[in-house]
């Protein structure tokens, strides 16, 4: 792979991240969370996305976390096109498109 872009509708990703955020916080006694993806032209190994769960207990934390990426990637409408020297390809559009 070269490299890898990502487009989102701004207006509705955040609106999805901030409501991944408050499910989080409604199902685990959390102290806070912050979610952020970067969109743009990114090289390959760079950081995307970055999730940070604080609680008094690491394994509230560490479910919070987890049940965010999760949802993020199932939910929030970032798509991500992936460039090889032999073509492209956009990837996760493909789960969201049978969706109502």
């Amino acid at each position: 792979m070269k490299f890898l872009d990502y487009e989102a509708y701004k207006p509705m990703a955040i609106k999805e991240m901030n409501r991944v955020a408050e499910e989080a916080r409604r199902r685990w006694p959390l102290l806070g969370i912050a979610i952020v993806h970067r969109l743009g032209h990114l090289e390959v190994g760079d950081i995307s996305v970055a999730i940070a769960v604080s609680s008094e207990h690491r394994k509230e934390a560490f479910e919070a976390g987890r049940h965010a990426i999760d949802s993020l990637k199932q939910t929030v409408p970032i798509w991500k096109k992936e460039v090889w020297d032999a073509g492209e390809a956009w990837i996760g559009s493909e789960r969201r498109e049978g969706k109502a």
